[in-house]
């Protein structure tokens, strides 16, 4: 096969897997009947051998890239022969094959088809690549998975937190800071310096990540390279790398609930490698996990990569709200039907009064955060501005603004998350018992400092504050709402 032959856009589809040198087989023939001794005169009328000889080999590009991967980085090819991939005869080239004039070629890759102390260094192998593997690649496969995914918070989280954030918006952290922390699971704007990747961007494998190629996200936030495993990512611990600490800490809060106890007692015995589509509860696992609530299929709801389905409140935000009235990336969805596919998701395991009390518990909750913290506090951040107490100017060099993001941010959402996961814990402590303290010193300085018109402390040398407040276009560009 020339190397001309192969595109980017149009993968090879007849390839199977091969496990040693050359890398290249072919399938056994298959006898479909075999002859049977007879009189001469009666042979015409008999079965004759029939051979059907199927062809399914590798680009001598695909070779090249496995043999040469094996003795430079044998732990990505060990991890990519022991995928599904393998199996299916996906290679290197089906995944990171590029355009030549693709903005995402990586030139330094060029440089191995130069080498004299390779069976395979040479130009007769040169195919051009793409270090970053994107939704878009991905799609050519997994066109259904890539759509899903595309319309859910995990693909538009960096335009997200680019609308709300005032870390970003008001420039209070560096970029380093941005990139090893915030960006690490929200995703970079990657950016190509010279066929190089920028290492102010890469690596980086966050969810809302901006590819050079326009696409949005890194299924390998979930899927980790080069196994793609699916047990991997219907296990909590996937979730658990971004979702956790503070202000988020669903991985702890499943752990403390008791779906978190099954799994922690049963899922060794669970069927982790069950078939796309076909995880069942009851039959694959005992207890839920993350993927199984929010993504798998059961009963007469399908499987999604739309983590923003299912969901029937916007527990994240400062104000609780229905995700379609989150107006920094308003949910295409009806809260009503979201609700109805959740709550068929729980009947897998339990009873019609335990769902439907579960959720008059949950609103519950949220009605009295909203309506006994965050507004009373809100107001009274709202008058600091207005007799001119605090500078609006800067978010977080004034204390009041940093108790006021945490009563929401912090505890507000682990006492909303908590009720939502059965996690008492989380509801309570961790939750509304630590949301008091707060309110209540907040609301006290906030008061002496109303009633004497005195100034709020503004800290003239916040540390580090030097982040750029420039919206990346790439960002609001990459999907205009």
């Amino acid at each position: 096969m020339k190397t001309g032959s192969i595109s980017r856009h149009a993968p090879q589809r007849t390839r199977a897997r091969s496990w040693g040198p050359p890398l290249i087989t072919a399938l056994a023939v298959l006898t479909a009947g075999a002859a049977i001794p007879a009189p001469a005169q009666d042979a015409a009328n008999l079965l004759q051998t029939k051979e059907f000889r199927l062809e399914r080999s590798m680009a001598p590009q695909a070779v090249a890239c496995l043999e040469c991967h094996r003795t430079a980085t044998p732990a990505i090819f060990t991890d990519w022969a022991r995928s599904g991939h393998a199996r299916a005869n996906i290679t290197c080239l089906d995944c990171h094959l590029a355009e030549s004039f693709d903005p995402d070629v990586n030139r330094r890759h060029e440089e191995q088809y130069r080498r004299s102390d390779h069976p395979y260094g040479t130009r007769d192998y040169y195919v051009p690549v793409a270090s970053v593997v994107t939704p878009r690649d991905c799609s050519r496969c997994h066109p259904d998975e890539t759509e899903q995914y595309d319309r859910s918070k995990h693909a538009a989280t960096v335009e997200i937190i680019w609308k709300i954030d005032p870390w970003l918006n008001g420039g209070m952290n560096s970029a380093q800071e941005r990139a090893t922390g915030c960006f690490y699971c929200h995703g970079t704007v990657l950016q190509s310096v010279d066929g190089r990747l920028d290492p102010e961007t890469w690596p980086n494998v966050g969810v809302g990540r901006i590819n050079l190629d326009g696409s949005r996200g890194s299924c390998t936030s979930c899927h980790t390279r080069h196994r793609f495993s699916l047990m991997e990512a219907r296990k909590p611990e996937a979730c658990g790398q971004c979702h956790l600490g503070p202000d988020h800490p669903q991985i702890e809060i499943y752990m403390e609930s008791k779906h978190g106890d099954i799994y922690t007692a049963f899922g060794d015995q669970y069927e982790w490698d069950a078939a796309a589509g076909t995880w069942s509860p009851g039959v694959d696992y005992r207890g839920p996990t993350c993927a199984s609530c929010h993504m798998s299929g059961a009963g007469d709801v399908r499987t999604t990569h739309d983590v923003t389905e299912r969901l029937s409140w916007e527990l994240q935000a400062p104000l609780t709200v229905r995700p379609s009235e989150f107006q920094p990336f308003p949910a295409q969805t009806h809260w009503e039907t979201e609700r109805e596919k959740m709550q068929a998701i729980c009947r897998q395991c339990h009873g019609g009064e335990w769902i439907e009390n579960h959720y008059v518990r949950m609103d519950q909750v949220i009605e009295e955060y909203n309506e006994a913290y965050f507004k009373p506090a809100k107001e009274m951040l709202d008058a600091l501005y207005e007799q001119g107490l605090m500078d609006r100017g800067r978010f977080f060099d004034e204390p009041l603004e940093v108790e006021y993001y945490e009563l929401w941010h912090h505890e507000g959402r682990r006492a909303r998350m908590g009720a939502a996961m059965m996690a008492p814990d989380y509801t309570w402590w961790h939750g509304f018992y630590e949301l008091k303290k707060r309110y209540n010193d907040y609301m006290r300085e906030a008061r002496e400092h109303l009633e004497t018109g005195t100034p709020v402390y503004r800290a003239p040398d916040y540390p580090n504050a030097t982040g750029s407040t420039t919206r990346p276009p790439e960002v609001l560009g990459a999907a205009p709402r």
